[in-house]
């Protein structure tokens, strides 16, 4: 089993260089791919899809080369490509929203509305078929993620749902959001639970980036047919909480 390396949150120069390099970079090449993704409207979702994933790609090589930052997934014989799941992953920093894209396949994602208002990124995730909800109309929210997210997982696509709501600083646990599991019960779809460790090298709302590994643990699939939504979310977070209590504690 791969352990990440130990962390070291030394502030040198090349912490702050690489983290500017990489802001730079990230900020460039958005409004750029967001561009292409809005001249591609014209095309298939797939299309803009896989403009958007390369994009994502793109930044996980920028992390690498300017920051030190690398990742290894275990578990990745729990992905059937053939089989669309719903997602519920361990969120606690910006690096995973581009990671995932990279590491399942074909997706959508369950996000705040107001994110699609930004000019050309936020028009772009608007354009990529996410599922964009208002926190603040909780009956409404969840009426769009049951029709949205079970229209896109008939279509194939795999739905990923972050069930704290919010990045979640390392070492600090939170209860999960039915969200996602009421999904899984309504729809029937298999759950599929993930734990990371990004936080520790990406932390969140934070400028700086810090080298080391991070690593993605996939659990296996949790069957959701004909069982209650309650159940399939306790049994995904106790999964995802063990997990983390592993990487944070190897």
């Amino acid at each position: 089993m791969n352990k990440p390396a130990n962390v070291n949150r030394e502030k040198t120069l090349r912490v702050y260089l690489g983290s500017a390099l990489l802001f730079v970079c990230i900020f460039a090449s958005a409004t750029l791919i967001g561009v292409l993704i809005l001249l591609a409207l014209p095309f298939s979702l797939k299309v803009r899809y896989q403009l958007g994933a390369a994009w994502c790609g793109l930044v996980l090589r920028m992390s690498k080369f300017f920051c030190g930052i690398d990742y290894v997934v275990e578990g990745r014989e729990h992905i059937a490509p053939n089989q669309p799941y719903i997602v519920l992953c361990k969120h606690q920093s910006a690096w995973e929203t581009l990671a995932l894209r990279t590491i399942l396949p074909m997706q959508t994602t369950l996000l705040k509305k107001s994110l699609q208002w930004f000019p050309i990124w936020g028009w772009a995730l608007a354009a990529s078929d996410s599922i964009a909800i208002n926190r603040d109309n909780q009956r409404e929210a969840m009426r769009i993620l049951l029709t949205k997210g079970t229209d896109c997982l008939q279509r194939g696509l795999w739905v990923v749902i972050f069930p704290e709501g919010t990045r979640i600083a390392p070492k600090t646990e939170t209860k999960f959001s039915a969200g996602g599991a009421m999904l899984a019960h309504k729809s029937g779809y298999p759950v599929l639970p993930i734990a990371l460790n990004a936080g520790t090298y990406w932390p969140r709302y934070s400028f700086l980036k810090y080298p080391g590994t991070i690593t993605v643990k996939i659990g296996p699939p949790i069957i959701s047919k004909d069982r209650k939504a309650a159940d399939i979310n306790a049994e995904a977070e106790a999964w995802v909480t063990q997990a983390m209590q592993e990487l944070e504690n190897p």
